[in-house]
């Protein structure tokens, strides 16, 4: 059985140790590693990467893991290590993806992938030059309910596509009274924190995956708590938003106009099903989806509501919504991407989603950074990778 080594890098942190370690790649060693289009099978070995001793040496002695190092330089190098996969910090990101791919390694990271354009282009362009494969965590188009509404799209089940509206966040505490429930520097800018820098790259696979090309966006973004406390209680100044609001122009394939608009802020208390939700509206019907279910309402299905402020509604809106059936069983999105993309690296070939969808991300962000900071509505051009 073919082994691939995989220097896991950020898994102190909550989502590479949760999402990443946790739910992905040890259940995929646990179950003997990942089944091949040919029925042969290839298993993981992850070896832990940080700078937090204390912590690797307890989750490698916790979970069974052999293998731990703080010599960052030197496992970028490791002729040994096949797959470098990232979850630190993004200021520390670009230096890192650079070295491994040099290296000639495959490369899995989260997103964004680098500070600016410019460096998430470079890095593109160099595993064009190396040939190396590489993936991007595009983790919510492989959750239940995406999936669904995918499905949905590739049906026909709406007709013309006419708008999507998306609805995402939730109350983080400030950290005085009831501590935070998201590290303190995702609200400093200085240490690259920033609701628009954080969801943008996820908002532009997402409208990519269900319905185009990003054309334009224009956005609003701000910082409603100014002050927050960091994890030992300090109180410092949130100099980075923790909310933005846009509206976004989109191309389909078949050449349609789509209006989406997205809501994102860690200052709104949920009145939803789901902590993200999206609903796309189209001529023959309508679908929303959160992270695990979907519902939707066709044409002939829709009523016919009448305005009268004068008496209570007595219609049950939601009632008058059928569930979109599974029709198989979804695994952990996250783990479900890993499984794909280590199929890639041992077929030799590219994810398809890679660093350039990654820098398209990047430069939703800065446009929407941009378009707040100028109030006015920013056009995104083809990147030249």
């Amino acid at each position: 059985m073919r082994t691939l080594r995989i220097a896991m890098n950020g898994i102190t942190g909550r989502m590479g140790f949760r999402q990443h370690l946790l739910r992905s790649i040890l259940p995929i060693r646990d179950a003997g590693g990942v089944q091949l289009e040919d029925g042969s099978r290839v298993q993981v070995v992850p070896v832990l990467v940080g700078r937090n001793e204390e912590k690797l040496r307890e989750i490698a002695e916790s979970h069974g893991i052999e293998e731990w190092t703080t010599d960052i330089d030197g496992i970028l190098i490791d002729p040994d290590i096949d797959i470098y996969f990232d979850a630190q910090v993004t200021s520390r990101r670009y230096a890192a993806l650079t070295t491994a791919m040099q290296s000639g390694k495959a490369i899995y990271t989260e997103k964004p992938t680098a500070e600016n354009l410019g460096d998430a282009i470079e890095l593109a362009r160099l595993r064009e030059e190396t040939g190396v494969t590489a993936g991007v965590v595009h983790d919510k188009l492989y959750l239940p309910g995406m999936i669904k509404m995918r499905r949905l799209v590739d049906e026909g089940f709406f007709g013309r596509i006419l708008s999507m509206r998306g609805e995402f966040g939730y109350w983080v505490f400030e950290g005085d009274v009831q501590p935070g429930q998201r590290p303190s520097w995702n609200y400093r800018k200085e240490d690259g924190g920033g609701m628009t820098t954080d969801m943008f790259c996820h908002w532009n696979y997402v409208l990519e995956g269900l319905l185009g090309h990003v054309d334009s966006v224009m956005a609003k973004t701000i910082t409603h708590i100014p002050t927050r406390w960091d994890e030992q209680g300090r109180p410092y100044d949130a100099t980075a938003d923790d909310a933005a609001y846009a509206i976004f122009e989109v191309t389909t394939p078949g050449g349609d106009p789509v209006i989406a608009q997205i809501n994102s802020s860690w200052a709104v208390r949920v009145h939803r099903d789901e902590l993200v939700e999206f609903q796309i509206d189209g001529t023959n019907g309508s679908a929303v989806a959160g992270l695990f279910d979907c519902v939707a309402q066709d044409k002939s299905g829709t009523p016919m509501p009448v305005w009268n402020p004068d008496v209570p509604t007595e219609e049950h809106f939601r009632d008058q919504w059928f569930t979109v059936p599974d029709r198989v069983v979804f695994e952990n999105g996250f783990k479900a991407q890993w499984e794909e993309f280590l199929r890639d690296v041992v077929a030799g070939r590219q994810h398809r989603y890679d660093l350039a969808s990654a820098a398209r991300g990047v430069a939703l962000a800065e446009a929407g950074l941009l378009s707040s900071a100028e109030n006015r509505r920013v056009e995104l051009t083809p990147l030249a990778i």
